[in-house]
């Protein structure tokens, strides 16, 4: 989808105006007239810029509030959070519009987030939320359940051998990570034995446990075994060393489930160095550019839409709303998931503008 709101009547008046380099809104930072009118001046404190995705994200909320005619400054955290707090620091005392974060830390942020609250400038999270009782309109993120829910079932829709799998995760500890590897569970059980989506998560959330508990799982109804998990801190080269370790042990999986897509390309390299070019590859969730052109060649199952661009989208579009007047922070839940979507090859070609 494309921008529907109307421009703010002031920056209407003006004109969109286009903006070079991650700036402020006039010389002094601090805002002010543009050829007479009143310029929105928005701030986005990034987590990081250590991978593809959120470079993706820092462009995304540039990108689509440039088109609504604001200023747009973007400054790295670099997942310290003593730099996201000086960041919140200086878009309030630069009298900011609105100020878009992606939380180092969820609980960390609270004190900004509150600061800039008292100062009148609304916050938007985007990507990690913001813990609960942070004084913000909404959190923007992925829906993370529901996308590797749906990737589960479309990937036992498309075969009915039994599954030998292996699971690369993210991380032990980290909710996300948790969600996408229990929903690819929950939407292949779903699938292949025909219980309700209710009673489907509660099989996989049993079936996870055990798999943390012992090293592997199975799920005979379901011709499912997972022999093994591996962490790869959700980079290629972690996906690469922990396939590595997986394939030694276990010659013979069908499979490999991956909770984001820069792992899996690694698990792919691994897979080639062995000679093994008939293991499917099945993603919880992102949509990176490669893994898009991969699903186009069948050569990669399926990954969950986790867009950086349409959670920028939907961020700023949201942001306009609020600084139109035409809705509050009252219109809007804690939380706003973005569209949640299996993509395979049947309908790749309609999320290819949304790769990263």
């Amino acid at each position: 989808m494309k921008h529907t709101l109307m421009r703010l009547a002031a920056v209407a008046a003006a004109g969109a105006m286009a903006v070079t380099g991650l700036v402020g809104c006039s010389s002094d930072g601090t805002g002010g007239d543009v050829g007479g009118a009143e310029t929105i001046s928005v701030g986005f404190s990034l987590k990081t810029q250590d991978a593809p995705y959120f470079v993706a994200l820092g462009e995304a909320i540039k990108k689509h509030g440039e088109e609504m005619g604001w200023d747009v400054s973007v400054l790295d955290a670099g997942n310290d959070v003593q730099q996201e707090a000086s960041n919140l620091e200086t878009f309030i005392s630069q009298k900011k519009d609105v100020i878009f974060i992606d939380p180092v830390e969820p609980e960390a942020a609270l004190p900004s987030i509150a600061l800039a609250d008292e100062a009148g400038i609304p916050v938007i999270a985007v990507d990690n939320a913001a813990a609960e009782g942070a004084k913000i309109v909404t959190n923007v993120y992925a829906n993370n359940p529901e996308n590797a829910r749906l990737v589960g079932e479309a990937y036992a829709q498309s075969t009915t051998k039994p599954i030998e799998g292996v699971i690369l995760s993210g991380s032990k500890v980290d909710l996300g990570s948790y969600q996408r590897r229990v929903g690819l569970l929950a939407g292949f059980i779903e699938q292949r034995t025909g219980q309700p989506a209710a009673d489907a998560l509660k099989e996989a959330e049993e079936l996870e446990q055990t798999l943390k508990d012992t090293g592997s799982a199975a799920y005979p109804d379901a011709q499912l075994k997972i022999v093994a998990q591996g962490f790869g801190d959700w980079s290629e080269d972690g996906g690469l060393q922990a396939m590595e370790d997986i394939i030694t042990a276990h010659p013979n999986i069908t499979t490999v489930f991956g909770e984001n897509d820069d792992m899996l390309f690694g698990a792919m390299t691994a897979l080639a160095n062995a000679g093994k070019d008939d293991v499917d590859i099945v993603a919880a969730a992102d949509g990176a550019a490669k893994a898009l052109a991969l699903i186009a060649d069948g050569k990669y199952f399926a990954t969950g839409l986790n867009s950086p661009d349409l959670i920028g989208e939907t961020a700023v579009d949201i942001a306009a709303q609020i600084l139109s007047g035409e809705k509050t922070a009252d219109d809007f839940d804690f939380v706003t998931l973005t569209e949640a979507v299996a993509i395979t090859k049947e309908n790749v070609a309609q999320y290819m503008d949304r790769g990263f």
